[in-house]
């Protein structure tokens, strides 16, 4: 399950496409809403939500079993 990006929220500054290890974002255009070209390839780092300088602009949706295993801190 790939992020999820609010382009009404979505500020264009291509933070979440430079902090993703994973490439989930190849290809984005600077300056436009980051495309997720590579959705399977999300690892649920969540880089790309910390990075975000616009609270809610970004998040994740995490897979059943993982949610089942999540503690929050």
């Amino acid at each position: 399950m790939p992020p999820i990006i609010e382009e009404n929220k979505c500020s264009h500054c291509g933070l979440c496409v430079d902090v993703c290890s994973e490439d989930v974002f190849f290809g984005s255009k600077k300056k436009q809403v980051p495309q997720i070209t590579y959705p399977h390839e999300c690892v649920y780092c969540n880089a790309c939500v910390e990075e975000c300088p616009v609270k809610g602009a970004i998040r994740l949706r995490l897979p059943l079993p993982m949610m089942l295993m999540y503690k929050p801190a």
